[in-house]
């Protein structure tokens, strides 16, 4: 398999209400890397897994409604807890369907995505699937 691995980051507030989230259960903040990499069993003509600039954007485009937001606040996620393994989950499930409406222009190769999230430069959680 080729892959293309592109990151980014976001800032978010949240809290965990649960005993089993210790000090994580009151409002704290963190910053979050974001890696998103496709993969795909060929190149196409140009020698390409996807286009770096249009994964850059996608990418972006995915988590702007998740930056500097109190996660808390935000209806969809009413109820659940917002864990970095969550998100990972949200997030490949945005970026799916960027790949399915061909933002990226992959013309279908893509055949895997994997999102990770770094939570510090000691733990990182990640996605993994099918496209």
């Amino acid at each position: 398999m080729f892959a293309v691995e592109v990151k980014d980051h976001i800032m978010i507030a949240h809290s965990l209400p649960s005993p089993v989230f210790g000090p994580a259960q009151g409002m704290h903040g963190a910053t979050f890397t974001v890696d998103a990499a496709f993969f795909t069993e060929d190149l196409d003509a140009h020698g390409l897994v996807v286009d770096i600039g249009l994964a850059v954007e996608a990418l972006a485009d995915t988590l702007n409604p998740l930056r500097y937001k109190n996660l808390d606040e935000i209806p969809e996620f009413a109820g659940k807890f917002t864990t970095t393994e969550f998100l990972c989950k949200h997030i490949f499930d945005r970026m799916r369907a960027q790949i399915v409406a061909d933002t990226l222009k992959d013309g279908g190769r893509v055949r895997r995505l994997r999102i990770t999230l770094h939570e510090s430069h000691m733990a990182r959680a990640w996605f993994e699937g099918e496209v």
